[in-house]
């Protein structure tokens, strides 16, 4: 790859992955290769991207739960409230329902900034509490996630981009889910895999015809053709 590539930012599940949600491994080469910053953003908490980016071999530049921390350069930021997120979600439970995690609820226990509920729960319980509580339900296609208003990936890649001496408009970014939409905006430009939701591909520069990993290694192609 030249130099002249942009910094890339890319979510994680259904657009690194494959449908299965198992990553695809023609991707981690990619990454590495990427003659220019790559910043993994993704709704997981913190060290799911960060064990990526080191069993990829890149530095550990993150944008992780929604926009709720973001970690470059040695330095993280936060911009969600767990405290708050948590409560939403006991009242929740309080109210007969669950957050669907099974005993041991590895989604949430590295969680800092928000709390996620498994699609399978009741929508409308969880969004009335939220918003009694001032906060917002995004839902990303894998769970539902409790958090502040205004926290989004976006927000947390304006920090991570400054952290790295790059502007925003220098980014080019693929995601596939409502909580990319923000990010997929902001960039000089953004990809929406084929898999894509409705809101992602309407926030997008560009919308693929292939899915997951393939709709990725699409993107790849035609930010290449363009650097």
């Amino acid at each position: 790859m030249g130099g002249s590539v942009p910094p890339l930012a890319v979510d994680i599940d259904g657009t690194l992955s494959r449908a299965d949600s198992s990553i695809d491994g023609r991707v981690l080469d990619v990454l590495r290769e990427w003659d220019a910053p790559v910043v993994v953003a993704t709704g997981k908490a913190l060290p799911y991207p960060v064990a990526l980016c080191q069993y990829i071999g890149v530095p550990p530049r993150v944008v992780a739960e929604n926009g709720g921390v973001g970690l470059a350069e040695d330095e993280i930021t936060y911009h969600g409230d767990r405290e708050a997120a948590q409560r939403v979600v006991d009242e929740y439970v309080e109210a007969g329902y669950g957050t669907g995690w099974g005993r041991v609820d590895l989604v949430n226990k590295w969680r800092e900034t928000e709390v996620a509920v498994a699609r399978e729960q009741p929508l409308g319980p969880l969004e009335e509490l939220a918003a009694r509580h001032g906060l917002h339900v995004v839902d990303t296609g894998f769970a539902y996630h409790v958090k502040s208003p205004g926290m989004n990936k976006g927000r947390a890649l304006r920090d991570v981009a400054a952290a790295l001496d790059y502007g925003l408009s220098a980014f080019v970014a693929v995601g596939d889910s409502q909580n990319d939409v923000e990010m997929l905006a902001e960039v000089g430009t953004g990809y929406a895999v084929g898999n894509a939701d409705e809101a992602a591909k309407a926030a997008a520069d560009a919308v693929l015809d292939a899915e997951y990993a393939d709709g990725f290694l699409a993107a790849v192609e035609r930010i290449l053709d363009e650097a």
